[in-house]
């Protein structure tokens, strides 16, 4: 096995001068392991991925039975395949009944440019809205619609006719207008540091949507897949997408994603053109395998039941007089913090005790913590104490 740093370095494109660096040989659980023997908490999930944790007994049942019969064998939306049927079955049994119709893809951006198109295609109309501080992916669509300005800059020109509100800001609805094909936001805001909207500004943006024939996507890339404490994040809010994005925890450690809306708004991907969205790896029957097993866990383990009770934990054990404020939903945490200086020295010393904790991309003053949902009491623990050591340290 080669963990060659200058392999990685030089062979591997980059993402940032400062990647993490941490070898892993393999995972379990809550635990990443290195090939030194060192062991690692992650209480990131892998950045809302591991939602199960690192290798679930029944996904990798599920994932070695699906090896077992075939991989890929053709393009999404031509061969019939049990995989992706049964978790198109189950995905929607679990949803209300207009969203009954799923596309599966690659990614969470994919999901987010499929359903973009998906809503210019069935309104016929060009106009986009979305969110200051919102993130939606790295693809040229998906960065269209992100608020993070520096990060967009180097890549204009960018998707024309986008214009951007304030999240939870109601007075700003009114640009919601007949020209707009789509209002595309987080439920919960995950890079802008969890920003958890009011109830009457969901409700009052549906209003206004339904008001103007304007679809809304709900991207729920982050905030899905019951972390914080509903299977769905809208589901705190007494609304219904037009349409709904998935990724990251969908898949169970495996990379799929998905946008889901009504039979009828789908089909106008299937005409005029033709392939109106089209995909080769998408509906993978091992990553379907993977994501069914995951609705699976979460509804026979009743992991939702626990996510409230663990998230007030942490929050009662991550007590500390340099936390300017925290930001919580279920397992979703953002810590702020005086300076990013502070911020950086509490996660490296974290990282070097053995707690993989995370920064935000466009909210440099916190630190993220979303662990697997399976996370036990004593683990919870744990972790946190040595997250009050960093903060004391920092």
């Amino acid at each position: 096995m080669d963990f060659s740093q200058e392999v990685f370095l030089h062979r591997m494109a980059q993402t940032s001068p400062y990647p993490f660096l941490i070898p892993i040989e393999r995972a379990e659980g809550v635990y990443l392991y290195g090939p030194d023997g060192k062991t690692y908490m992650d209480l990131i999930s892998g950045i809302g991925v591991s939602a199960l944790g690192h290798r679930h007994p029944h996904v990798m049942q599920a994932i070695k039975n699906q090896l077992d019969k075939h991989m890929h064998v053709m393009v999404y939306g031509e061969y019939i395949q049990s995989a992706s049927n049964e978790l198109a079955k189950k995905l929607t049994s679990l949803l209300p009944a207009q969203l009954n119709c799923c596309y599966f893809v690659n990614s969470g951006t994919e999901a987010n440019e499929a359903a973009l198109k998906l809503a210019k295609r069935y309104t016929g109309r060009t106009e986009i809205i979305s969110c200051r501080k919102s993130y939606h992916g790295s693809t040229h669509g998906s960065l269209s619609v992100s608020g993070n300005e520096v990060k967009k800059q180097a890549f204009r020109p960018l998707l024309p006719d986008v214009r951007f509100i304030d999240f939870n800001k109601i007075s700003d609805l009114d640009q919601i207008t007949t020209r707009t094909a789509c209002v595309i936001m987080e439920t919960i805001q995950g890079d802008a540091g969890v920003r958890i909207p009011d109830k009457t500004y969901l409700q009052a943006v549906r209003k206004r949507c339904d008001e103007t024939g304007t679809l809304l996507i709900l991207d729920e890339i982050q905030c899905g897949m019951g972390r914080t404490g509903k299977l769905f994040a809208f589901e705190h809010f007494d609304i219904v997408p037009d349409i709904l994005t998935l990724a990251k925890a969908f898949g169970g450690g495996l990379p799929i994603g998905a946008f889901i809306s009504s039979e009828e708004k789908m089909r106008s991907l299937s005409h005029d053109p033709l392939l109106g969205h089209i995909t080769t790896f998408g509906g993978n029957p091992v990553c379907c395998a993977s994501a069914l097993a995951t609705l699976e866990v979460i509804e026979k383990e009743n992991l939702l039941t626990n996510v409230e009770s663990k998230g007030k934990l942490i929050e009662q054990l991550v007590r500390h007089p340099k936390i300017k404020e925290v930001r919580r939903i279920g397992l979703m945490f953002a810590f702020d913090f005086e300076s990013e200086t502070v911020v950086n020295n509490i996660v490296n010393y974290a990282k070097d005790h053995g707690v993989i904790c995370y920064w935000f991309l466009s909210h440099p003053y916190s630190f993220r913590i979303a662990p697997p949902l399976t996370i036990t009491e004593d683990e919870i623990k744990k972790g946190c104490a040595i997250i009050l050591e960093a903060i004391n340290q920092a």
